[in-house]
């Protein structure tokens, strides 16, 4: 019997699992895209950094029309409109190249986005449903680290694609003519039309197959005094929607100007190509760590483990920010091993105990993601007026925020029975 329950989840399992990897991939690609389009389109650090608040502003933005629309429609056809979605923000990609003009590539980015974010509302609650609730944690960190290969890769192939082998000096683009200038801009542009393109396609492709498969369908909880204002009564969903804010602020803030970070140390032969690197490190050690957690996490208290890991983040951002050179670099790509449990043990330690509230809940902390678009324009503005080793201070403050939640704030106040 439990072979038969246990085949019956894999195959969906397995699924959404495929769709994380590719939309984790897409996402990362966003850490290239910061130094590419702030070549291409000649920005500051500030301006660079809106990429990130136009995508993870979606988020913010769509994730509770999301969870009202999958309440409507169900898992499976969320999943399609997601793929959909962001199909069409990355077509957009094209005609923002065409004629170069930034805030038609941060529109194309933000489409993207909100197709991401009916992913994210659709397969996270879906994983932690689909089966054991037990297990839910474990589950979630391994599906995440399916996403984590996807944000692994997604660096390495960027920097391939929209990076050069050798950086080319500011002083050498500051002596282009006019017209050399116009070209050698255009070009950078163009960079990014295969790629994006591609990217249309496959999820086009995706979401069409989604049309043709059969998913197990979750039957969540029904309740006729349903009251959107009750879920406010639950201090730990609150104190959750803060702690992915700062958990997502802090991690996407650090990705994005590990690169600028970099290369502001000047060590010899460190090319924004080899910079980039550093990234798919990082985001290796994210995958090395959810692979870890999906067993560890079985064996220890997952608020334990959250301790342990925003303690371990926030001392190593510390560490950056007061040494030098490589020691300073490599201190920033180790957060990854420590950052990489903390989104599936802050979600299910949010969603616990609410019952017919959990979708509300999954949308309001899908919310909480718009930290990746709050915190690096404010890395970028103290970058630019003071400097980018300051800039990480406010990862710093973020990681403080999840060591609260970890030892307080996740503490259920709310009884079971206010619910009914």
């Amino acid at each position: 019997m439990k072979q038969t329950k246990t085949s019956s989840i894999l195959f969906p399992l397995l699924i959404v699992m495929c769709l994380m990897f590719f939309w984790n991939m897409s996402r990362n690609i966003n850490d290239i895209l910061i130094p590419h389009l702030k070549r291409a389109c000649q920005l500051t650090d500030l301006e660079s950094s809106l990429i990130q608040s136009a995508f993870f502003g979606a988020y913010f933005l769509m994730a509770i029309p999301a969870g009202y629309f999958i309440q409507k429609k169900g898992y499976r056809v969320g999943m399609i409109t997601g793929l959909l979605t962001a199909a069409l923000g990355a077509a957009l990609f094209y005609p923002a190249a065409e004629i170069r003009y930034y805030p038609i590539f941060l529109l194309a980015l933000f489409i993207m986005a909100a197709g991401f974010t009916f992913l994210e509302v659709t397969a996270t609650p879906y994983i932690s449903k689909l089966g054991d609730p037990e297990g839910a944690s474990s589950r979630l960190s391994l599906s995440a680290a399916v996403g984590s290969l996807g944000a692994t890769i997604a660096p390495y192939i960027g920097a391939l694609l929209l990076l050069h082998e050798k950086d080319i000096p500011q002083t050498s683009i500051d002596s282009f003519s006019a017209t050399e200038l116009q070209a050698f801009l255009t070009a950078e542009a163009n960079l990014v039309k295969l790629p994006y393109l591609g990217l249309a396609g496959l999820f086009i492709a995706m979401g069409l197959l989604l049309c043709f498969i059969k998913l197990s369908t979750i039957a969540d909880e029904e309740q006729s005094n349903y009251s959107f204002k009750k879920i406010f009564q639950f201090s730990h969903a609150m104190y959750g929607i803060g702690s992915v804010f700062c958990y997502v602020g802090a991690e996407v803030g650090i990705v994005s100007f590990l690169i600028r970070y970099s290369k502001s140390m000047e060590l010899e032969g460190l090319t924004e190509q080899k910079s980039a690197l550093f990234i798919t490190v990082f985001m290796a050690l994210v995958l090395a760590g959810r692979l870890f957690g999906s067993y560890i996490l079985k064996k220890f208290s997952p608020p334990k483990m959250l301790v342990v890991s925003s303690l371990g983040a926030f001392l190593l951002v510390l560490l950056a920010i007061i040494t030098t050179g490589y020691t300073s670099i490599w201190s920033l790509v180790f957060i990854g091993l420590f950052t990489s449990i903390m989104y599936p043990i802050v979600f299910t330690l949010s969603i616990k105990d609410l019952g017919a509230y959990t979708k509300t809940a999954s949308s309001l902390l899908i919310m909480g993601i718009v930290g990746g678009a709050i915190v690096p324009p404010i890395m970028g503005s103290i970058s630019d007026n003071v400097g980018i080793r300051y800039a990480f201070f406010a990862p710093l403050v973020c990681y403080a925020y999840v060591i609260y939640f970890a030892i307080k704030g996740h503490q259920i106040k709310a009884s079971k029975a206010s619910i009914n």
